[in-house]
C-alpha cells in the first residue's frame, strides 16, 4: 500500500488555537487524502475523542486553558495507543522532554514544511488495529491492546507478554512481528515447557559437532535461526534456573555462544517473551530471577482473558465456523443467533483455545447447515455475579476474578470434566481446551486447597 492510499484511512484530530493555522494544517492533511477533524482547544478534542475514531493527534503545545501537554496525558489515560504528535513555535527542551516522557509520539518545531507534516503522518498513524492486519479485534478493549502493540512493534524493544493460558499470546507477538521493520526476516518460536531440560540449552543456543553424544554435525539454535527477525520465548517461566543465568547472559550482551563452542556469536533479533504466571510472585518465590525479570519486562503488555473483551466472541466464532468449516468440506455451516448468544455469555475459563476446540466439536456435530446452541455443550452456566470489567479497570477486575467467583467457577468446572472423563487427564485438558501442562498445575492447586483427593 502506498502513502497516498494509507492516507486516505487516516482521520487525524488537528488541535490549534490560532485558526489561520489550523485551518493551513487541515488544508494540507485533506489534499493530501486525510478526514481532518479540528477542535481550538483541549476541551473540544476530548469531545471529538469521545464520537469519533481518530487514528492521530496533532495538538499544538501552548494553549489555554488546557496545553498541549494537559491533553496528552488526558488522552494517554483514556486511549494509550493513540499517537499525539505536539508542535511548537519555541524550541524549548524541556517541554520537549516533558512531552516525550509522557506519551508524545514525536515533537515538530513550527514553522514546518507540508512535507514533513507527511512525513510524520505515514510514520505514526496507522490505520485502524484489525482492518488490513490480520487479526479479530472488535471490542475497544482489544482495539487498545492491538493499537499499543502495534506502537511498540515500531521499536526494537523486548516485550513481555502476560495473560492466562489461551488468550492467545502468540497472536499478539506474531501481530508485533508482522508489523515490524523485521517483517521481513524469521519469526521463530520455542515453547520453554515442552522442550526436557537436558535439550532446552542445545535448543536455544545450538550446538557445534560432537559436543555431546548423538552431536553428529554442528546445529545452529533459535537464537540463531531468528537472526535479523523476532524470537518467542513461549512460557519462559518454565525455564529452569540454571538455564536463567545463560539466557539472561545472552540478552545482556546480544552474543549466543553455542553448547560445545568457543566462538561467540553477534545476534541482531528482537525478544518477545511469554508468561501465564505471576511473574513477581514467581520471582518472589525462587523459582525465576529477579534479574532476568527485569531484562525481558521492559515492554509488559497485559492481554485480557476473552471473558473480559465479550464483543470479540462472536466475531472469533464466526472465523473459526469459516476456517475449519472448509477444512472439513463442509465451508456453509453457520452459527444460530441463539449459539451466538450462549457464546458471548459463556465465561470461557479456557479462553480462545477453548472456544476454537468448542466450535470444532459442534461443527463435527451439526446435522444440518447452522451451529445450534445444544450443539455447544456449554457445561459451564454463564453466571450473572462475573462482571465484565470497563477497559480502564482491566487490570484490577482481572485480578478480582481470579480471585474469586471465577476461580470457584473454573475450578468446578475442571474437576465436572475430569469426574466426567472418569479420571483421564488427557481427555479432560481436551474437552476444556487447554494444555497437559496447565491441567496439571491446576490439579496440583487443587490437592494442596484440598479440593482433590490423591
Amino acid at each position: 500500500m502506498n502513502a497516498n492510499e494509507t492516507r486516505r484511512q487516516q482521520r487525524i484530530l488537528v488541535v490549534e488555537d490560532d485558526q489561520g493555522l489550523r485551518e493551513a494544517i487541515c488544508d494540507t492533511l485533506e489534499l493530501a487524502g486525510c478526514t481532518v477533524f479540528n477542535a481550538p482547544g483541549g476541551a473540544e478534542a476530548l469531545a471529538i475523542l469521545a464520537a469519533q475514531k481518530i487514528a492521530l493527534v496533532i495538538s499544538d503545545v501552548r494553549m489555554s486553558p488546557v496545553d498541549g501537554i494537559a491533553l496528552l496525558k488526558e488522552i494517554r489515560q483514556w486511549q494509550p495507543q493513540l499517537p499525539v504528535l505536539l508542535m511548537t513555535a519555541y524550541a524549548e527542551v524541556d517541554k520537549a522532554v516533558e512531552a516525550m516522557r509522557s506519551g508524545a509520539c514525536d515533537f515538530l518545531l513550527k514553522p514546518f514544511e507540508p512535507a514533513a507534516l507527511l512525513a510524520q503522518i505515514d510514520k505514526y498513524a496507522l490505520p485502524e488495529p484489525g482492518a488490513i492486519l490480520g487479526v479479530i479485534a472488535v471490542d475497544p478493549v482489544s482495539l487498545n491492546l492491538f493499537g499499543i502493540a502495534g506502537r511498540v512493534a515500531q521499536t526494537d524493544a523486548t516485550v513481555f507478554l502476560t495473560g492466562e493460558s489461551g488468550v492467545g499470546k502468540e497472536v499478539v507477538a506474531r501481530f508485533i512481528h508482522r508489523n515490524s521493520a523485521r517483517k521481513d526476516g524469521p519469526f521463530v518460536a520455542i515453547n520453554c515447557a515442552a522442550i526436557p531440560e537436558n535439550l532446552l540449552e542445545a535448543t536455544l543456543f545450538g550446538y557445534e559437532k560432537g559436543a555431546f553424544t548423538g552431536a553428529q554435525t554442528a546445529q545452529a539454535g533459535k537464537f540463531e535461526q531468528a537472526q535479523d527477525g523476532s524470537l518467542l520465548l513461549d512460557e519462559v517461566t518454565e525455564m529452569p534456573l540454571s538455564l536463567q543465568a545463560k539466557l539472561l547472559r545472552v540478552l545482556q550482551e546480544r552474543e549466543v555462544e553455542r553448547v560445545g563452542g568457543k566462538k561467540p556469536i553477534r545476534l541482531n533479533i528482537r525478544v518477545i517473551a511469554t508468561s501465564n504466571r505471576d511473574m513477581m510472585a514467581a520471582v518472589q518465590r525462587g523459582v525465576f530471577r529477579e534479574d532476568l525479570y527485569y531484562r525481558l519486562n521492559v515492554f509488559p503488555i497485559l492481554i485480557p482473558a476473552l471473558r473480559q473483551r465479550p464483543a470479540d466472541i462472536a466475531p472469533l466464532a464466526r472465523h473459526f465456523v469459516r476456517e475449519y468449516g472448509a477444512s472439513i468440506g463442509r465451508p456453509g455451516l453457520a452459527l444460530a443467533a441463539g449459539a451466538e448468544a450462549a457464546l458471548t455469555a459463556h465465561p470461557w475459563p479456557g479462553n480462545v483455545r477453548e472456544l476454537e476446540n468448542t466450535l470444532q466439536r459442534a461443527m463435527i456435530l451439526a446435522p444440518g447447515k447452522t451451529i445450534e446452541a445444544k450443539l455447544l455443550a456449554l457445561t459451564l452456566a454463564p453466571s450473572s455475579s462475573i462482571p465484565i470489567p470497563a477497559e480502564e479497570n482491566l487490570q484490577n477486575a482481572e485480578k478480582s476474578a481470579d480471585n474469586g467467583n471465577m476461580k470457584d467457577l473454573e475450578r468446578e468446572h475442571i474437576l465436572k470434566t475430569l469426574a466426567e472423563a472418569r479420571g483421564s487427564r488427557k481427555a479432560t485438558a481436551e474437552r476444556l481446551g487447554i494444555s497437559d501442562r496447565t491441567l496439571r498445575y491446576k490439579l496440583k492447586q487443587y490437592k494442596e486447597e484440598g479440593y482433590l483427593q490423591e
